[in-house]
């Protein structure tokens, strides 16, 4: 069965951090119909003073925090002491878990594109270890497809397998068509599907999707897309809906408000980090 377009999220402008300027797709109001994806922010700016300021050194915690850049550099540096760049292509996938603090330095370059993710974790892991991990280009596989690639940035794809997630399964790819190009893709019935539109519009299940936009669609175990008189790169998130309550409070989401209290509280007596401070 066909999968169809249930909902559109088209982003605004907005800023975070220190003063960076991006696109804010998906956010607390668009939890419930895109779960279990909490937030999609989208960066595309040939000016380094949109983004040079990056976000400092904060905390996060219930979350898993997944961050693509197709072009540019992201510098990652955070409480477990780990500290990391990646660049075009690349992409860093954090573990907030039980609580971490980290930063993301994004220095000047042509072109700054790409998005982070923010991947809810199921209930029962909330309070996990956090961790960090990159996935480089060396072990992101690009496979042709008709008129275009697709690079298996995690989960599966036909037959070949790129980074697995822990906690919840999540297929992330980045599909680029040419002009006119098409693509149907497989999916399992069960799975939460979402496409965004990361440059150029595109037909998605026979409906106008303008850029910088994310679809969430029905149930199913198919999905077409059709690019237009451009070149078109989309991104595809499959995972498991959670259906969970929601609490979320800045930069921690947890289930309840007093989880979220509790973080809070936690960030006030110094003891919010429950893994060694390294740095």
């Amino acid at each position: 069965m066909q999968r169809k377009i249930d909902q559109q999220s088209t982003g605004y402008t907005t800023k975070d951090g220190a003063g960076v300027n991006l696109v804010r797709v998906l956010g607390i109001k668009t939890v419930k119909a895109f779960d279990p994806i909490l937030l999609l922010d989208s960066f595309d700016s040939t000016n380094p003073e949109d983004y040079i300021k990056g976000f400092p050194m904060h905390p996060h915690r219930g979350i898993e925090t997944i961050s693509y850049v197709y072009k540019g550099k992201m510098t990652h540096r955070d409480s477990l002491g780990n500290e990391d760049t990646i660049s075009d292509g690349e992409v860093q996938w954090m573990t907030a878990g039980s609580g971490i603090l980290h930063e993301e330095k994004l220095p000047a370059t042509e072109r700054m594109l790409g998005v982070q993710l923010w991947l809810n974790l199921p209930a029962k892991d909330k309070m996990v270890p956090p961790a960090y991990r990159s996935i480089k280009n060396a072990e992101i596989e690009e496979i042709a497809i008709e008129n275009g690639k697709l690079r298996l940035l995690a989960g599966q794809f036909k037959g070949h397998e790129g980074f697995i997630s822990k906690y919840l399964p999540l297929d992330y790819y980045d599909i680029h068509l040419n002009p006119e190009a098409s693509i149907s893709i497989e999916t399992d019935e069960n799975r939460s599907v979402i496409i965004f539109t990361l440059v150029g519009d595109a037909i998605i299940s026979g409906e106008l999707v303008k850029e910088k936009t994310a679809v969430k669609l029905t149930s199913g175990d198919m999905v077409n897309i059709k690019a237009l008189e451009t070149n078109t790169q989309l991104l595809f998130v499959s995972s498991e809906m959670l259906d969970e309550p929601i609490s979320w409070g800045g930069p921690i989401v947890m289930n309840t408000k007093e989880e979220i209290n509790q973080a809070f509280d936690d960030l006030s007596n110094g003891t919010f980090l429950r893994e060694k401070i390294a740095y």
